[in-house]
């Protein structure tokens, strides 16, 4: 007798979502677009784990931040009692490596990891508890000429993506001194107008005064107008430096807004910081931000290291990339090779590696005794370009009959017979004149 309680339907927890062939397929082709931008700039992959000590994110990210007050995932380890976190953003873990393994020791490093990040919040369109960051961390290197590189970098993906309407914002945070005299400032300022601060704000305003100005209540947004500026508590040095970030820009043409209340939502930054925003995404405007962080490399026990870098939200640069050039259709293969009887099929096998090794992407079907209909139909489902037909007849006159799926012009022929041994020069001639993609 079956047990009906355990044939309950699983399914994926909510902000964790599956992504399904009819869409993966444009993640695999902007994984491949990232790949190259990122190596054109000579950028090195680094793989980090999804699980580290949870003191890795305190004392990175900061305690007085939404991340680590209300958002990660954490345990304790049953085996030692270790607390761990699954990770919530990327930037600490490949700061640990470096640290860990030295691997500063010849050279500064530029570098990139892609992968999932886990966050506990409360999921909408463009926010889920698990979603995917593209991090880029340029490490040992100092100077406003990086920071800027970085910008300029962004900039040519959004031109390679063919993505419009986006803006870049900019704000200088000063050196650890700046931060602290104007934190004094802002404090007093906080405290004459308290009655106006909601519960969170209250909270953060002798822990950490300039989370508030991450305020999302509408109510300390229009406190926050009125508050003093950073920039005009910043030393000469700083100045200095954020002038020359932007005399940067101006000289690559990269239009960029200062915006005084950036300031990021991690505590590890420190001087530039930036933000590219759209609105196009509606509520989740951000697409890309980061900035430098001098101070994350002796805050987690290493050397006083520069750096710098910014992270990516892929799946938001994925709805940004589709909302300009259109989703993708689904192509599992070049070619889909029918056939009819068993020693059919065994040559369409024989074949099929032939045309691999000559760098197609090749579907036989599978089934033996299913009608050519039925095999017509999952060519056609497969969206193959080109389907190939061995019969009783191919198999014994040594040709191949050739049906074109994807036929545009009227005057093309949609179906001819080829001797086998110019099969795969027909092949590669015909995809290339009538559909452009093959390449030699």
């Amino acid at each position: 007798m079956v047990n009906n309680t355990n044939t309950k339907k699983i399914l994926a927890i909510r902000g964790m979502n599956d992504i399904l062939p009819s869409r993966s397929c444009d993640w695999v082709c902007l994984e491949n677009i990232l790949l190259n931008w990122l190596h054109s700039y000579g950028y090195s992959n680094i793989r980090v784990p999804v699980l580290e000590q949870t003191s890795l994110f305190q004392r990175g990210i900061g305690e007085v931040t939404d991340i680590v007050e209300k958002e990660m995932y954490s345990f304790r380890d049953s085996y030692n009692n270790d607390s761990l976190t699954i990770r919530p953003e990327i930037t600490a873990g490949i700061v640990r490596a470096a640290i860990e393994h030295n691997i500063l020791y010849e050279r500064p490093r530029r570098l990139y990891s892609i992968g999932p990040v886990f966050r506990h919040e409360r999921p909408q369109l463009g926010r889920y508890r698990q979603f995917h960051q593209v991090d880029i961390e340029a490490i040992g290197f100092d100077g406003p000429d990086l920071d800027a590189e970085l910008m300029i970098m962004v900039s040519r993906l959004w031109k390679i993506l063919d993505i419009q309407d986006i803006k870049l914002e900019l704000n200088c945070l000063g050196s650890y001194q700046d931060r602290l005299n104007y934190k004094e400032v802002l404090l007093n300022f906080f405290e004459k107008n308290i009655d106006h601060l909601d519960d969170i704000s209250k909270k953060r305003l002798y822990s950490n005064p300039l989370r508030i100005l991450d305020s999302k209540n509408p109510t300390v947004r229009s406190l926050i107008e009125e508050a003093p500026v950073l920039l005009d508590f910043l030393s000469d040095d700083s100045l200095k430096y954020f002038d020359s970030v932007c005399g940067f820009l101006k000289s690559n043409n990269i239009q960029y807004y200062i915006n005084n209340r950036l300031v990021r939502g991690l505590d590890y930054y420190n001087l530039t910081v930036f933000e590219w925003t759209t609105d196009k995404l509606g509520s989740q405007s951000t697409v890309c931000g980061g900035g430098r962080y001098d101070n994350l490399f002796s805050m987690l026990g290493g050397k006083n290291i520069p750096a710098a870098g910014f992270a990516i939200g892929f799946e938001r640069l994925i709805e940004l990339w589709n909302f300009y050039k259109g989703t993708s259709k689904t192509k599992d293969c070049d070619i889909y090779i029918t056939h009819r009887g068993l020693i059919a099929q065994k040559l369409s096998f024989n074949y099929a590696e032939k045309l691999r090794d000559s760098g197609f992407k090749v579907i036989v079907h599978c089934g033996l005794n299913d009608a050519l209909k039925r095999q017509f139909r999952m060519a056609d489902l497969s969206n193959a370009t080109i389907a190939i037909v061995f019969g009783e007849d191919e198999v014994k006159n040594n040709f191949a009959s050739i049906k074109l799926l994807r036929v545009s012009h009227k005057d093309n022929v949609n179906q001819e017979k080829v001797p086998l041994e110019q099969l795969i020069p027909f092949l590669k001639d015909k995809i290339k004149n009538n559909f452009g993609f093959y390449d030699e």
